[in-house]
C-alpha cells in the first residue's frame, strides 16, 4: 500500500465525476459542450485541414474511430481524468474542439489543448473559449495551475495561450514529434491567484 500523503488533495476525488459534463458559456455567443454522436462527421473533417494536421498528429481514420475517441471522453470525464468540449456557436455549428486533460487533484494541475475550424479562425474563438474554460476550471472546478504547450512554430497558438493569459514559461527542446521531425514546444501556464 502506498503511504498517504503528508498533504490532503487540491481537488477531492469524486468532486467532479459526481455531476454530468456542465456545458460552459463563453463570450460572442459561443458554447463549450460535451461532443455529441451527431458531431461526428464535422470532427473527422477537421483533421483533413493542413493546418490541424501540421499540429496534432493523433488522427481519427474514420466516423466509427470519432464515436470511439467520444466515449473515450465520456469515460475520461467518469473516471476524472479530463473534460472534452466541442466549442459551437448559437446555432450549434462547430467552430472547435476544447480539452482539459490530465488531470492531477493532488497538486491540482491539467493541461488545455484546442484547434479551431478554418471557417472559424480569425474570430477569438480559440481565446473565448480558453478563457471560459480557464474560468470554470479554477473558480468551480478548483484547479490550481493550467499550462498549455505548443510548438514553437505554432505563431496563432502562442497568440491564443498570451490573450487567455497564459505566461509563457519557457521552452522545452526537442519535446514533441511532428511529421516533419521533432519540434521545441513553448510552455505556457497559468496559476490561480486567489
Amino acid at each position: 500500500m502506498p503511504p498517504a500523503p503528508s498533504t490532503p488533495p487540491v481537488i477531492a476525488p469524486g468532486s467532479l465525476a459526481d455531476h454530468p459534463q456542465p456545458a460552459l458559456p463563453a463570450s460572442s455567443g459561443l458554447l463549450l459542450r460535451p461532443w455529441q454522436e451527431g458531431d461526428a462527421p464535422v470532427f473527422l473533417s477537421a483533421y483533413q485541414d493542413e493546418t490541424i494536421r501540421r499540429w496534432h498528429t493523433r488522427r481519427p481514420r474514420s466516423e466509427a474511430h470519432v464515436l470511439e475517441w467520444f466515449e473515450d471522453y465520456r469515460q475520461d470525464w467518469a473516471a476524472e481524468r479530463g473534460g472534452h468540449w466541442a466549442v459551437v456557436g448559437g446555432d450549434g455549428e462547430v467552430h472547435g474542439r476544447l480539452a482539459l486533460r490530465g488531470w492531477d487533484f493532488d497538486d491540482g494541475l491539467a493541461d488545455v489543448a484546442y484547434w479551431v475550424l478554418p471557417a472559424s479562425r480569425g474570430k477569438g474563438v480559440a481565446t473565448y473559449a480558453v478563457r471560459a474554460l480557464t474560468v470554470w476550471a479554477m473558480e468551480e472546478a478548483g484547479f490550481h495551475r493550467l499550462h498549455l504547450d505548443h510548438s514553437t512554430r505554432n505563431h496563432a497558438s502562442c497568440r491564443v495561450a498570451t490573450k487567455s493569459g497564459y505566461a509563457l514559461e519557457g521552452t522545452k527542446r526537442s519535446a514533441a514529434v511532428h511529421e516533419d521531425g521533432r519540434h521545441d514546444m513553448h510552455l505556457h501556464a497559468r496559476v490561480r491567484e486567489f
